[in-house]
This record gives structure tokens, sequence and C-alpha cells, in this order.
């Protein structure tokens, strides 16, 4: 690829974005970043910061997933398109498919329609997740020990079960048929990252993900009696920022990748929590029992429907594609939890002991 040509990256503001943004930045290439508001201080200071001392150009963009005519311009003269831009809703929403589900798709086509009209681009790395390659815990009993891969794909979710799942699982699947489809046959190219929960620091107080709630719950005694015997595939946000950049400029790079640094439980979480913090905070040191923690379950914003499938079963994720293609020397994982609780108690979202 051209190292002149810019690089556009969707959703710039977001906590993983932020990271592709930095080290491209740092590496010296200009970034057509798009944001829901350029002029929102709070929402792209960082990044305005962070390319004013760095040799690399940035230019922002507006752009709504909704609007595909909003992404024409940014991506002019692009060859890589690196497409994070999806909406995070994990509660809180009545109509599943209106907050999650109907954007995350639409979004996909209206950048990957704008790929097909725009000459330059040669390849697109999307950002998805393991949500797309299991629905709920139980499903690794359907799998060679309990280990997914990148030949798997979640069948179990719904847009009346683990809705957000379902957004990434079809806005993937999408993204797919749209690469196969394209009216030109291979002028451009697909590469999927599906990172595990991601964890570590945010380069700005206002990045949302789903490692922040769960966080929180360790620090305000959510789990004092007990956490549920669940597990987490971890990932070091900033391996994730490596990996599609690497993923955008590694030639042979091709398929989906799945970047897990380490799987862990809520109990071996906790533990770490507490090695490096000791006892200021609630950390639990018990699991719960399965059938206790189903009956109180709604009482915590679980249903029971999801403890049933998801509490008991061990999981893990097979990350030799990313350590072969992408060369991804991973970061330790507990390390990065304690760094970002330790960023939540810095920013006021968990109460400093």
């Amino acid at each position: 690829m051209d190292p002149k040509a810019p690089i556009l990256v969707t959703g710039a503001s977001g906590y993983v974005a932020g990271w592709i943004v930095k080290g491209l930045l740092e590496a010296g290439y200009t970034v057509h970043a798009t944001v829901r508001d350029p002029n929102k201080v709070s929402s792209v200071g960082h990044l305005q910061k962070i390319a004013a001392n760095s040799p690399g150009t940035l230019k922002l963009f507006k752009a709504d997933l909704l609007n595909q005519c909003e992404f024409v311009d940014p991506m002019a003269g692009c060859e890589l398109v690196i497409h994070t831009a999806s909406p995070f809703i994990i509660t809180g929403f009545v109509d599943a498919y209106e907050a999650l589900v109907r954007p995350a798709l639409e979004g996909t086509r209206n950048v990957l329609r704008t790929v097909e009209y725009t000459p330059s681009v040669k390849r697109v790395v999307l950002t998805s997740s393991v949500a797309a390659t299991y629905g709920d815990a139980q499903d690794a009993l359907n799998v060679p020990n309990g280990i997914f891969n990148e030949s798997h794909w979640n069948t179990t979710s719904s847009v009346d079960h683990q809705p957000y799942l379902y957004s990434k699982t079809i806005a993937e699947r999408e993204a797919w048929r749209l690469q196969a489809e394209q009216s030109e046959p291979n002028r451009w190219d697909l590469v999927c990252v599906n990172p595990a929960l991601v964890v570590g620091p945010a380069l700005t107080t206002n990045s949302i993900s789903t490692s922040i709630s769960t966080l929180q719950q360790f620090g305000d005694g959510t789990m004092r009696l007990g956490a549920p015997k669940m597990w987490n595939g971890l990932v070091d946000v900033r391996d994730v920022a490596d990996a599609h950049i690497r993923a955008g400029f590694t030639p042979e790079a091709n398929g989906r990748y799945i970047l897990c640094g380490e799987t862990l439980s809520l109990l071996q979480m906790g533990a770490a929590l507490r090695k490096q913090f000791g006892s200021k905070y609630p950390f639990p040191s018990l699991p719960a029992p399965k059938l206790g923690f189903w009956a109180i379950a709604p009482l915590y914003g679980f249903t029971r429907d999801f403890v049933a499938r998801n509490m008991n079963y061990k999981i893990g994720f097979d990350n030799s594609r990313s350590r072969r293609d992408l060369h991804i020397e991973y970061r330790d994982v507990r390390t990065a939890v304690c760094e970002h609780f330790q960023q939540l108690i810095d920013d006021g979202l968990v109460k400093k002991r």
C-alpha cells in the first residue's frame, strides 16, 4: 500500500479505535477519522493532542453509521479502511433491533457500499468480536475441548437472546457477503479482527466498554458474597490495536483473527486485583452457587436463562492464527485488568479507598 495514502478509521473516538489512531499517527500516517461530532472536544480532544505530538496527520470527519453518503468524503483516496464503528449498548434499551441490530447491520452495509464506489480502497479491516464465534458459554460443549476458533460461528444468539452478540454476528456475516459479491472481483479484500473482552487503559475518560461495567462490579461489592463461575477471554486493548494495524499492512493476512491473551474466571480476575490492591475493595474470594445465583439473577440485571446457559461452563479461544500471521505477542491480561481498574479509580468510576 502507498504509505502516503490516507487511512480511514471509523468510530475513531472509541476505546479500541483511539489506540489504532494513536499507532497510525505515531507511525507517520495520515488518518481520516470519522466521529459523530468533530467539534465535541470531550470526544476528540485526546486524538487532537496525540496528533499534535506525532509525525502523522489527523483529519476529522462527521459521519453517522446510518448515512452512507457521509462516508464518501472521508474515504476518498484511502487504500485501507479500518471499520471499528458499531453501536455499543448492553442494557437500557427498549427495542433491541433498533438500538443494536439495525445500526450494526446498516452501518456495515453503508461503509462497505461506499468501499464499492471508492476505487482506491484495497483492504477493509473490520472490528468484529468473539461474540460472532459463540453465543453462550454452554456452546463450548459442542466444540473440541471447549476451545473456539475462527471456523466457529454464533448460532444461538438472537434479537431476543443476547442481542448485542447477535448484532456483531450478523454484521460480520453481512461484511463477508458484500466482500464476496463486490462488482469488481477481488478489488478489495476483507480481514476481520475478533477480540475477546478488551481490557487495559483507555486514552479518554469517555470510552465505553463491557470491561468497565465488569470491573466496576469488582469494586462496588456486587460480587462480595461470591462470583458466578463464569469465564471470559481477555485481551489487552493495545494488542487489539496492534492487530488491526498489522491486519491492514500484512499482505498475507486473510479471513478472521481471534484475539485472546488468556481466559480467566471472574474469581481469577478478582485474585489478580486483590494481589495488586489488597483488601481495600470487596473482591470476590468464593464462587457463588449456580442455583442460588440463578434464583437472584434478576436483582443483578441477569436473566435466569442467561445464568442457566453461561454459568459453570468453561470456555477457551485459539489465538494461534493471530500469533502466526500477525505476530502478536500478547501482553499479560492480569496486568491490563489492574491497569484498567486503577484508571477507573483515577477517573472516579470506582470510589477511591
